[in-house]
């Protein structure tokens, strides 16, 4: 049981390392569309970028920068295998140009072009960014007319390539079943708002940028789970210091991943290799450890269960969870030769009900 795990750092609008139809799911953030702090990346991509900014020229500037990234959704499309999924992490923005405060709707725009391309829209997710701020105004304050709706939320947008991933053989089914997730986990992750807080953005020690702007572990530990299955290949274009990369390699899968920015080729390997298992180990158990407890409070209430998984040796709610298997991460290390990779080696977990209690310290 391992997965392989390799990095390009080269720009995704050309994954011409990648073969078509050879990608399961693709989950990430692009860089933010007229977010300043992705300016200059944005504008070296395209020189006409900078003219536009620099002539306040928000629209076109806000154009040229969609154009850049649908070149990378194109890519994306290439490689997808048929029922295949594409999430998107996306946030609109805000901003001042010749003192007119406006909105930029990237979230709008990206739907727009992937329906071009021939790809399906799913029901998207609103991921709601909890806050403590104390201050959530902008413009003239408690004054009207010049006040402005604050954006708390941002966007997660989720398309298929074709139709609906077809299951022939046997194999293909239980590998299907052994990847399900739990009834109650469902009903958590398929809602179309998620409650979530963000995560720390300073890089240590890098030399190109202070910020990553990651996501949370959470976000592509749910979408992988939701929408592929163990041994699939998760794709994230973006890859940031591989927090995507991360959530494939706990949950099972192999990954790919390209990052324009080699300056955080030291960063991204740091991030990996110091993955502490322990933690990660924990996190599954917890993941039982909760699914335990729904199953005391669901019997106390409403009585037993009619499904019982006999590989956790545990009562589940209904018949598609009784194949599910959960399995420990064991190894992390770095591959020998010219690829950037890295490898995972798993183990098998029996009774669940006889592992140690985890706090799921990773969430």
């Amino acid at each position: 049981m391992q997965t392989r795990h390799t990095i390009y750092f080269s720009a995704a609008q050309n994954m011409g390392k990648l073969k078509e139809n050879s990608i399961d799911i693709v989950v990430t953030s692009p860089p933010y569309p007229m977010i300043e702090m992705w300016d200059d990346i944005m504008a070296s991509q395209n020189s006409s970028i900078k003219d536009a900014l620099d002539n306040s020229d928000g629209n076109t500037a806000f154009e040229l920068m969609h154009k850049e990234l649908d070149r990378v959704w194109d890519e994306c499309y290439r490689v997808l295998k048929n029922g295949g999924f594409l999430c998107i992490n996306i946030g609109d923005a805000t901003r001042t140009i010749n003192s007119n405060f406006c909105l930029f709707s990237s979230h709008s725009r990206i739907i727009k072009h992937c329906l071009d391309i021939g790809l399906i829209n799913l029901p998207n997710i609103i991921w709601r960014k909890q806050t403590n701020a104390p201050n959530k105004f902008m413009g003239s304050g408690m004054l009207p007319c010049g006040a402005y709706v604050t954006l708390e939320h941002e966007y997660i947008l989720v398309f298929r390539k074709g139709e609906k991933r077809p299951y022939k053989t046997q194999p293909e089914k239980t590998m299907r079943k052994k990847s399900s997730f739990f009834w109650e986990e469902r009903n958590v992750w398929f809602s179309d708002l998620w409650d979530l807080k963000g995560t720390k953005q300073k890089i240590a020690n890098s030399p190109s940028r202070e910020r990553s702007a990651s996501f949370p572990l959470e976000v592509p530990y749910r979408l992988i789970n939701m929408y592929s299955q163990i041994g699939d290949t998760v794709l994230d274009p973006f890859m940031g210091l591989g927090t995507t990369m991360q959530a494939a390699m706990i949950l099972e899968r192999n990954s790919v991943g390209f990052e324009i920015d080699g300056a955080l080729k030291d960063a991204i390997e740091s991030s990996i290799l110091q993955m502490n298992i322990s933690d990660i180990n924990n996190l599954i158990t917890d993941r039982f450890r909760k699914h335990e407890a729904f199953v005391t409070e669901r019997t106390t209430t409403k009585g037993p269960l009619k499904h019982f998984n006999n590989y956790l040796g545990c009562e589940v709610m209904t018949g598609q969870e009784e194949e599910l298997e959960l399995h420990y991460l064991t190894d992390i290390y770095k591959n020998s030769g010219s690829e950037f990779s890295f490898s995972c080696d798993y183990e098998e977990i029996s009774k669940m009900g006889c592992a140690p209690k985890g706090d799921g310290r990773l969430f």
